[in-house]
């Protein structure tokens, strides 16, 4: 299964907190709790975050879609 069937994406191409939420069906909210260690919601296989400039992030399309597909494979 593959969440990006009829989209088209790049091995490497980058996507920002948006495209992440338009991606993964979360909220902005949720996305840095499971990104924050102290939260009880922690996720250490949600992808990091790639910081390119100040106040500019975004994450790799294709950990995404491998976070989002070993979610669905632990079921």
């Amino acid at each position: 299964m593959n969440m990006f069937t009829g989209q088209t994406f790049q091995m490497n191409q980058i996507i920002n907190l948006k495209e992440v939420i338009q991606i993964t069906g979360l909220s902005r909210a949720t996305i840095y709790n499971i990104m924050d260690k102290r939260h009880k919601h922690y996720d250490p296989t949600f992808p990091k975050q790639a910081n390119f400039t100040v106040g500019r992030v975004g994450w790799s399309a294709w950990e995404i879609n491998q976070w989002i597909e070993s979610k669905l494979m632990s079921r």
